[in-house]
């Protein structure tokens, strides 16, 4: 298959796959005029990252899933151990968000959002925080 062939099969976009094999994820053959031959197998791996992917792991958690996978020797808990760092992450990411929408809230809430110059929510902005999730 070449790699438009893969990329309509795959659901990634030509750009992605050249990024994986430019990084080592995939290793298409090469033909002698130099056009990149996916297997079938290199098909399935590009599925197991968009999949990987798209539930939010990053590259190096998607190398060491493809190694766990592609090693039968493999144990299960570590790949748990990686699921659940990432569910952490997620879970932590989500409280931030929470907190920024109760913060943006408030504020907007405030505003009276009329015709006068005080804004509550600009007068929010210009105090001096480190984190903006937590300003009120």
């Amino acid at each position: 298959m070449n790699i438009g062939d893969v990329a309509r099969r795959s659901g990634l976009p030509a750009k992605t796959i050249r990024y994986y094999e430019d990084i080592g994820l995939i290793r298409p053959k090469r033909s002698e005029n130099g056009y990149r031959s996916f297997r079938e197998s290199d098909l399935h791996k590009l599925a197991f990252l968009g999949r990987a992917r798209a539930l939010g792991f990053t590259i190096e958690d998607c190398r060491t899933l493809v190694a766990l996978y592609e090693d039968e020797a493999r144990e299960s808990a570590q790949v748990k151990h990686i699921a659940e760092e990432h569910l952490r992450q997620i879970d932590d990411k989500i409280a931030q968000l929470q907190s920024m929408r109760a913060t943006l809230d408030k504020l907007v809430h405030a505003c009276a959002g009329d015709h006068r110059p005080d804004c509550p929510i600009l007068e929010d902005l210009a105090q001096e925080t480190s984190d903006p999730a937590t300003c009120e």
